[in-house]
């Protein structure tokens, strides 16, 4: 077990990494603020670590919920159902709230804790790589609106997050090449020797080898948890953490929020501001090629879907929280492990970009 600190003060917490840690009755309930436990998990990820999550808290009152499965019920409509058990079960202030599983669960629970009674306890227990590496951690907390990805949400940390790498053994290929697009995003953005070790390691993340997941994990945290300390609201140089979110986020919301996962449409949105970087002649062909070769071997996309045209990116990539002054400002690679935010670049050249990437 290995634990990272989230420095912010009075409301600082631990990631804690490890194997079987749901499992660990004295450390989850260390994090529990009263007697009232309700924990909130999907479909799919209940019927495999429910019961160890049940039996760990079983004296606690518990009460649990199961959501459907998906980013398109990252929605108004799943919130209020949240809301609905918490009022129903006159659930008080002293409530902990448990999110158990992906990227979806974590944030929609963690906006229903900040929203309930004007902000109640809540614990991230990810169960996704995607999650365990980046969305648990930092506090974005929202859900989605047909017009854009994250749009309604708040800033509210956890007490803790607990991120069981044994969950992982239970993902497709397709899941943790999701969650290994956010991890290659910090090689990316702050870290080129990180890069490196992807680009020797790759096939070991893909053989769900304890010792390298543990690693990315562990790095990728690491970077996070820097990263919102310095910038918990996002002022500055946290948005550096959305390299590829704002291309990534247009096709996820063209697309529904069904066919994409939220990884692969990053991946595609990364090599997208690559290959915009490298227009505003920053990053060489080699470089690009890295990346795009990287993505191709953790199994992700490479290309957006033949449907979306030029249009559809900027219908939605001017609904986004990036927009400032009428402005979409991307994030940018100066250099594989330096990335930069730029609103000032040419508007020919993301014309281009997107022209090229939907031709």
């Amino acid at each position: 077990m290995a634990t990272l600190n989230v420095e912010l003060g009075s409301r600082s917490y631990p990631i804690i990494v490890g194997n079987g840690l749901l499992r660990d009755a004295a450390l989850l309930a260390s994090y529990v603020g009263g007697e009232e436990v309700v924990v909130v998990t999907n479909e799919t990820i209940a019927p495999l670590y429910l019961d160890q999550v049940t039996m760990a808290l079983k004296d606690h009152r518990l009460i649990c919920q199961v959501l459907p499965d998906g980013e398109q019920f990252k929605n108004f409509e799943t919130l209020q159902s949240i809301f609905d058990t918490l009022l129903e079960n006159r659930c008080s202030r002293s409530t902990t709230l448990i999110a158990l599983g992906g990227g979806v669960v974590g944030d929609v629970v963690g906006f229903a804790a900040a929203c309930y009674q004007r902000g109640i306890g809540f614990i991230q227990l990810p169960t996704t790589l995607l999650a365990q590496v980046d969305s648990a951690v930092g506090g974005k907390t929202a859900v989605n609106h047909p017009h854009g990805k994250n749009m309604i949400g708040a800033f509210y940390q956890p007490a803790c997050v607990i991120a069981d790498t044994g969950t992982l053994t239970t993902l497709d290929l397709r899941q943790l090449a999701a969650g290994i697009a956010e991890v290659i995003k910090y090689g990316l953005i702050r870290d080129p020797e990180f890069f490196v070790w992807l680009e020797e390691n790759i096939e070991r993340l893909l053989r769900f080898e304890d010792d390298a997941l543990e690693f990315v994990i562990l790095e990728s945290c690491r970077h996070k948890a820097q990263v919102v300390a310095n910038d918990e609201r996002e002022a500055g140089e946290r948005a550096l953490l959305n390299l590829g979110h704002t291309f990534g986020h247009a096709i996820e919301a063209a697309t529904g929020y069904e066919r994409w996962l939220h990884g692969e449409a990053v991946a595609v949105g990364m090599l997208m501001a690559a290959t915009m970087s490298q227009k505003m002649n920053w990053l060489d062909t080699t470089a690009v090629e890295r990346i795009r070769t990287l993505l191709l071997r953790a199994g992700l996309p490479d290309k957006v879907p033949d449907e979306m045209s030029p249009s559809d990116f900027m219908t939605h990539m001017t609904v986004d929280k990036k927009v400032s002054g009428g402005r979409i400002r991307l994030v940018l690679l100066e250099a594989i492990g330096d990335a930069t935010l730029n609103s000032n670049y040419p508007d020919e050249l993301l014309a281009e970009v997107l022209a090229e990437f939907t031709r």
